[in-house]
C-alpha cells in the first residue's frame, strides 16, 4: 500500500473550502438595504449580523499570525449592507487565510494562541483548536442565526449541508 503523506492543512481542516462555499452561498442572498432590521432589541441588525459572518474569516488569519488576541481591542467594522460588499470582505478574507494556513505546519498549529481581557489570559489553546472554535465553529453558528433572520424576512434560506426548505 503507497504512502500518503497529507498536509496539516488536507489533515486538520480539508471541510474547510466546503464550509467557505456554504459561507458564501449564504451571504449572496444578503438582501440590499434591509441592514438595520433586527428580529430583537438585544439582538444584533442583520447587516451587524452579516457584516460579523463575513469577518469571521479573518480570526482565523489572526490566530496564525498573533500569539493571542485582547478581547476590546479589536474595533468592529462597519457594518455592510449589500450582498456585493459582504462577499468582497469575505472573498478578501478568505483569500488571506487560505494563503497564510499554505505555510503552516504541524509545529506552527501546535503552538498555543489565547485570548486574554485586562492581560488575564480567560482561554488558551493550539492554534489547530482555535482554527477550529474560534472560527470556523464561530462562523458555523453565525450562519445558522443569518438563516433565521433570512427566514423570518422571507428571504428563501440556501441549502448548507443538504437541500434548505427552500431549494
Amino acid at each position: 500500500m503507497p504512502s500518503v503523506t497529507l498536509s496539516p492543512i488536507d489533515l486538520l481542516f480539508s471541510d474547510f473550502s466546503l464550509e467557505f462555499a456554504s459561507t458564501r452561498r449564504v451571504l449572496e442572498r444578503y438582501p440590499d438595504g434591509k441592514g438595520s432590521w433586527q428580529p430583537h432589541d438585544k439582538s444584533r441588525s442583520l447587516g451587524e449580523l452579516a457584516t460579523h459572518l463575513a469577518d469571521v474569516v479573518n480570526r482565523g488569519t489572526t490566530i496564525l499570525e498573533t500569539e493571542s488576541l485582547e478581547i476590546g481591542t479589536r474595533k468592529p467594522i462597519d457594518a455592510k449592507d449589500s450582498a456585493r460588499e459582504l462577499l468582497a470582505h469575505f472573498d478578501a478574507g478568505v483569500e488571506r487565510l487560505t494563503a497564510v494556513l499554505a505555510g503552516a505546519s504541524y509545529e506552527m498549529l501546535e503552538k498555543p494562541w489565547a485570548m486574554t481581557r485586562g492581560g488575564t489570559v480567560f482561554r488558551a489553546m493550539p492554534r489547530r483548536v482555535a482554527l477550529r472554535v474560534v472560527m470556523m465553529s464561530h462562523a458555523v453558528h453565525h450562519r445558522a442565526q443569518l438563516g433565521v433572520y433570512y427566514r423570518l424576512l422571507g428571504v428563501p434560506v440556501p441549502g448548507v449541508y443538504g437541500p434548505s426548505a427552500d431549494d
